[in-house]
């Protein structure tokens, strides 16, 4: 794909109107899901849902992008190719498979540049029973003032005390600790909420409606920041369940990973959005993975989330301190060189061709 950039945007704003402008070309309807605030440039924000295929398929594939906000414009970026693709059109009316595209599952922080949603929730962390008890993190409370300290840069004696605190127990430790999901700390990083989001109740609405008719469910969610750039890693997003991983290894492979068993970067976290399908899909077959797109090394990305998340608890920063905080964000999950489009959609259009004829073979 030499011309990998022009499916690409700078701007929420950009991705949302290249996504309604393909959809339409495709010959497809969009609902939109307005978002009750407005983006970094005024403009309107929604979820953007296209159904390709028949309601009633007995096989329905989800291509969802944005759960992380700013994470967004890679996933929007292989939707907006995969609409104008006339071998991937043929092979889905071939295979009976349906298509859902979600575009935009957290629109406010692709807009904003961040990667939570306006509740400064981590959407990804956010799918829990709230009447019940909340799973504690206490990793995370010995670390919560190290990670988001009270200025930015970090003082050198924060810096200090988060290398002892690898030193001790390991950069995988500090990650785990990190990322798998708190709640307790509502201006802390990977915070999980203690309600569900304006998207949580959203994504629920939009499956309710697409997804009850179909035997068999597939789901890939795109994400960004883990592992070697340019490398699309195939995170199982199932329970753990060995039935489900045979599955999932014969539609995309044996690189699959899993939080399960060690094996992926990601930490294994709680709240996952992915357990959705298995209460508002429950009559269908789930099999699904994160495609996670490497960019910089797992440090980079962490110091650039904690940057953002300071700024966000200090309004008052000057305007040259957040420019480039919220530049080094966009650069961390969003690499903008012609070889990592490329390689983005390669592996997500393969990733896509795959999940199909796995889902048109029922296996």
């Amino acid at each position: 794909m030499n011309d990998a950039a022009l499916h690409f945007s700078r701007s929420y704003g950009q991705a949302r109107a290249k996504f309604l402008a393909a959809a339409e070309g495709a010959g497809l309807d969009v609902e939109s899901h307005a978002h009750p605030l407005l983006g970094r440039d005024g403009e309107a924000l929604a979820m953007d849902v296209a159904l390709q295929g028949a309601r009633d398929a007995k096989a329905l594939l989800i291509l969802s992008s944005g759960c992380h906000g700013i994470e967004g414009y890679c996933g929007s970026g292989v939707q907006h190719a995969l609409l104008g693709d006339a071998a991937w059109q043929r092979a889905l009316q071939a295979s009976g498979v349906a298509v859902l595209y979600i575009h935009a599952l957290n629109p406010w922080g692709f807009s904003w540049w961040r990667r939570t949603t306006q509740e400064n929730v981590d959407l990804n962390r956010n799918f829990h029973d709230f009447s019940q008890p909340l799973p504690a993190n206490p990793g995370y409370d010995a670390i919560a003032s190290l990670l988001v300290p009270p200025s930015w840069p970090p003082s050198a004696e924060v810096d200090a005390a988060l290398q002892r605190h690898v030193a001790a127990h390991g950069l995988r430790a500090l990650q785990q600790a990190a990322t798998s999901g708190q709640h307790d700390h509502p201006e802390g990083i990977f915070y999980g909420g203690r309600n569900p989001t304006w998207s949580h109740v959203t994504l629920r609405h939009v499956l309710q409606e697409h997804g009850r008719q179909c035997a068999r469910l597939g789901w890939i969610d795109f994400h960004t920041g883990l592992g070697p750039s340019g490398v699309g890693e195939r995170i199982f997003a199932c329970r753990d369940d060995a039935a489900a991983l045979v599955r999932a290894k014969a539609w995309w492979g044996e690189r699959i990973t899993s939080i399960y068993d060690g094996s992926s970067t990601s930490a294994l976290l709680t709240g996952l959005m992915w357990t959705v399908a298995y209460e508002e899909c429950a009559q269908a077959e789930y099999t699904g993975i994160a495609l996670e797109y490497g960019t910089v090394p797992v440090m980079e990305v962490l110091d650039a989330l904690r940057a953002d998340q300071w700024l966000e608890n200090h309004p008052e920063a000057g305007a040259a301190q957040r420019e480039a905080i919220k530049q080094r964000m966009l650069a961390v999950f969003y690499t903008d060189t012609e070889a990592w489009k490329q390689a983005v959609l390669a592996q997500g259009i393969e990733a896509a061709t795959q999940a199909v004829a796995g889902l048109a073979r029922g296996g």
